[in-house]
């Protein structure tokens, strides 16, 4: 077997484990997460380890904040979402630069404690925040200049949320380039589907049944996931909390399947799930603090939907909903990803680190 070789350009990375992540926040984790945090060692059975096959510059890197978001248009160009740095970057890989085109502020055109990224192939870009706890989303042309937005009402709710990022409502935006996809289970359903004016066009999937609907918050963080747009016409969506699912939707918003999202990676989990979760203060109310089993999701070119664990661990699912791959990302070491992007038929950009890998 031929020796694969590191890139120069790759940056060694040292993952920041579940719990220790949690119990920096005080918070005291399940058994379950914990035998989940014990596989990063080993898994049983076939992983396939994908390399790193480029990146951005390290010392250009070394001056986001928080780079949990990486992009790339249909014409090449580049744009990176620095969450704690409030702040959207325009990168001209050639020249190893990046140009803010988005930076911190609390009014129209500017951004406040953002939660979701997003670019469409025609290099127009959305950004989700939430100044003073007031969700907002805002559209942006290529170059940094307001096109448009809209403000959602009542206030963000933070039911599921890993390492400060908040992974619900406007945390799980899609962006189209004609729509925006949004995950908001007190509506009723799984997806709301709006136009760029900011009018809810459509809803999609009904909320399942978790077993506390006694308890409403704990009932709608079971319900809380991502929505994903399938390039042959459809949709996908992904539970990130409680048992892990995987749904699909056709272009009338019908359920085609749905497959629960199984592995040797998360047997630990499925075995252990708690029956009580601590609960906590967000913005005045009393919440149950939920830990997710999925980070991120995203749907290749060739409609198959890859989801990453908590765990570093990522299951690839055909269009027919059978689990086709499990791989890590490794850039020096395994990369945990917070965002996947796919740039072309057979490359992701993901986060932290923004490397970029072959999926072929």
């Amino acid at each position: 077997m031929a020796r694969v070789s590191m890139p120069r350009h790759v940056r060694p990375f040292v993952p920041t484990p579940v719990m220790a992540r949690l119990a920096a926040a005080g918070v005291v984790v399940s058994l379950a997460v914990a035998s989940l945090a014990a596989t990063q060692a080993a898994s049983p059975g076939r992983v396939e380890i994908l390399p790193s096959v480029d990146a951005l510059p390290a010392a250009l890197v070394g001056e986001f904040r928080d780079p949990i978001g990486w992009q790339r248009a249909a014409d090449g160009r580049d744009f990176v979402f620095d969450r704690r740095g409030h702040t959207v970057y325009g990168v001209d890989r050639a020249a190893g630069t990046a140009r803010k085109l988005v930076e911190i502020g609390g009014e129209d055109g500017r951004i406040l404690e953002p939660g979701a990224f997003a670019v469409a192939p025609n290099a127009t870009f959305v950004v989700a925040d939430a100044p003073r706890g007031l969700e907002r989303v805002q559209i942006f042309g290529a170059g940094g200049e307001r096109l448009g937005g809209f403000r959602l009402p009542g206030r963000a709710t933070a039911r599921i949320s890993f390492g400060g990022l908040v992974l619900n409502g406007v945390g799980s935006l899609q962006y189209t380039g004609r729509g925006v996809l949004m995950n908001q289970p007190e509506t009723g359903s799984l997806i709301t589907v709006y136009g760029l004016a900011g009018t809810p066009v459509r809803s999609i999937g009904r909320l399942r049944r978790t077993g506390h609907e006694a308890d409403r918050e704990l009932h709608l963080a079971f319900n809380s996931g991502l929505p994903l747009v399938d390039p042959a016409g459809g949709y996908y969506f992904v539970f990130l909390a409680g048992p892990p699912v995987l749904q699909k939707y056709d272009r009338e918003g019908g359920l085609v399947w749905e497959r629960l999202i199984q592995g040797r990676e998360l047997d630990p989990y499925l075995t252990a799930l708690p029956t009580v979760w601590p609960r906590r203060q967000d913005r005045g109310r009393e919440v149950p603090l939920v830990v997710p089993t999925v980070r991120t999701a995203a749907v290749a070119p060739d409609g198959r939907v890859w989801i990453s664990l908590t765990v570093p661990f990522t299951y690839v699912y055909d269009g027919e909903g059978e689990k086709v791959r499990t791989v890590q990302f490794r850039a020096g070491g395994i990369v945990p990803p917070a965002s996947l992007f796919f740039a072309g038929p057979d490359r992701v950009l993901v986060t932290p680190g923004c490397y970029e890998f072959a999926t072929s």
